[in-house]
């Protein structure tokens, strides 16, 4: 009897240790998962998941990767532009992998990876610029800055959707420099305006002169108009215009 029950012991240990042991080996992935198996070392060629996968321990392997779309903050890199500003910049780059499989085993660890690429790539290509065409052009190199990293990270599995330049750190000199400049730009459109505005007055007035003059009558009725206006002000001088012509007559009568 004690040989009985000591057998009952062994096999329901047995059973347990099994159950424990396939219940270690269920894994469940989710919808944006995948799950990378190594079979003694050797890489299956199809990814398994999502949902409920057998992974055969501890002969087998499973290395999950996210499917989506990962934020990298690319810290603020020490610029040097084209025209030797210096200034600092930092960026946002949006990427996801596309080949689980080649992201394992194609790079250590393609997160740090594309982190590294990232970085180096702007310090080299906002190098390049000059600092008009890294505050006009920011579109533009960002996509540009987009192209060259995907390349690079292609052989990866990972794809650069975008890259945003987020700020731009400008020293305290460059921003009084950029200010001053700003501020004569304002006043080079505001003399412009006022002397395209006086070109257009001399213009009119020229023009209210000729036909003034073709018509005596109007002069006189001028004369009066702007008696009219002063009388209406209520000043205690009164200036009278008189007409070029009469002093131009006593003149003549001096003369004589």
């Amino acid at each position: 009897m004690p040989d009985v029950m000591q057998g009952l012991g062994c096999s329901a240990f047995a059973i347990f240790v099994i159950v424990i042991w396939l219940l270690s080996c269920i894994r469940v992935i989710n919808e944006y998962e995948r799950a990378v198996i190594f079979t003694l070392g050797k890489v299956g060629q199809v990814p398994k998941g999502p949902g409920l996968i057998f992974v055969f321990r501890p002969f087998q392997k499973a290395v999950v990767v996210s499917m989506r779309t990962v934020v990298l903050d690319v810290p603020s890199q020490d610029i040097i532009t084209r025209d030797n500003v210096s200034l600092k910049v930092s960026a946002v780059v949006y990427f996801k992998v596309l080949d689980t499989k080649q992201a394992i085993i194609g790079v250590e660890n393609y997160f740090y990876a594309t982190s590294q690429i990232a970085q180096t790539t702007l310090r080299s290509v906002l190098g390049e610029v000059s600092l008009d065409e890294l505050l006009a052009d920011r579109e533009k190199l960002s996509v540009r800055l987009r192209e060259i990293i995907d390349r690079s990270t292609e052989p990866w599995g990972v794809e650069v959707t975008s890259v945003e330049l987020k700020s731009v750190d400008l020293p305290e000199q460059i921003q009084r420099a950029m200010g001053k400049q700003a501020e004569a730009e304002r006043e080079k459109r505001a003399k412009i305006i006022a002397a395209e505005g006086e070109l257009l007055a001399s213009q009119q007035l020229l023009e209210a002169a000729d036909k003034i003059s073709q018509n005596p009558v109007a002069i006189q009725m001028r004369y009066l108009q702007t008696l009219t206006e002063i009388a209406v002000e209520k000043n205690s001088t009164i200036v009278f215009p008189l007409p070029m012509e009469l002093m131009k007559a006593f003149d003549k009568f001096t003369s004589k």
